[in-house]
């Protein structure tokens, strides 16, 4: 008869046959070669991967060393491995012609791994508003799937914690400017295209992001009638008008036909106009220094005329 209080444990045969040394680095990660075919890029990856200069060097750099730093992958249900960091080594390497690139796997859930792909990718030096703005926002909505309160709102209204004050702990920007990265994704992708290319500065175009998507293709249309783009008051004044109703293709073009008040203080010369009177070597600082000089000696002349 068995005493009682008596814990009769069964080990299984790895337990007895493998030592607790092997055990413990069996589950340490390590740096496998992976096949560049089996890895797949994330879904839904904000951050672009484009053929510049930048990635020119990368791909000589790993044309002669190899992928010195590991990228971060996860296992896919329907087999090979889901990219996590690495987008740009994993090109670069397909460029060098390699076959294989170092990776690190992990399994992480789709929370977790969205979280680490945008820290991974926020570390870049240059990174697009567009970019920023979907990163955020993937971001954001990780952060509240992992447990966030239920009651946390935007920043225009205080709570004891909030998801984006979370996130902006980490990303260097306050929780007011994470939101407004975030109003960039409500863009149409002409004029967030428009945003990337420095042609609409961020400000006016948080404000735009407001318009709704008929109103936003309106607003293009009024943009290439007055060939202007907007002010802060201006968009400030087209979502005005949005949030009233009346914000008619009309209304648009009427606003942006108005000079700005720096327009006002400039004065533009085409270069076409400037190159008739200088010698095709003349650069732009030479043409410069003889224009006012010469303003210099009407000046003086007019001057001593209005003086007789």
């Amino acid at each position: 008869m068995a005493k009682k209080g008596v814990n009769i444990s069964l080990k299984g045969y790895d337990e007895i046959f493998t030592t607790e040394e092997t055990r413990t680095n069996e589950k340490l990660e390590k740096v496998q070669n992976i096949s560049l075919s089996e890895l797949h890029p994330f879904k839904n990856h904000p951050f672009k991967v484009i053929d510049d200069e930048s990635m020119l060097r990368t791909v000589e750099s790993v044309a002669q060393y190899g992928v010195l730093a590991p990228a971060i992958a996860r296992p896919r249900e329907e087999g090979g491995y889901e990219l996590i960091s690495g987008h740009r080594r994993h090109h670069a390497s397909e460029l060098a012609g390699r076959e294989t690139m170092p990776v690190i796997i992990r399994n992480l859930d789709d929370d977790a791994a969205t979280i680490l792909m945008v820290d991974s990718n926020l570390q870049r030096e240059t990174i697009l508003p567009s970019e920023r703005a979907f990163a955020y926002k993937m971001k954001l909505e990780a952060i509240k799937h992992q447990g966030a309160r239920s009651d946390l709102t935007s920043c225009q209204v205080g709570t004891k914690l909030r998801t984006d004050e979370m996130l902006a702990k980490d990303s260097g920007d306050s929780a007011r400017q994470v939101q407004r990265y975030i109003r960039l994704t409500e863009l149409i992708p002409e004029l967030l295209s428009m945003v990337d290319e420095k042609k609409i500065s961020f400000n006016p175009a948080v404000e735009l992001s407001y318009l709704t998507k008929e109103e936003q293709q309106d607003f293009l249309e009024a943009m290439d009638m007055e060939q202007n783009t907007p002010s802060l008051s201006q968009a400030q004044r087209l979502k005005k008008l949005s949030q009233e109703g009346n914000c008619t293709l009309e209304a648009m073009a009427e606003i942006m036909a108005e000079v700005k008040k720096d327009e006002l203080d400039k004065v533009t010369i085409k270069n076409d106009v400037l190159k008739k009177y200088f010698p095709k070597s003349y650069t732009p600082k030479q043409m410069q220094d003889i224009i006012i000089k010469l303003l210099e000696g009407w000046h003086k002349k007019r001057t001593r005329d209005m003086e007789r």
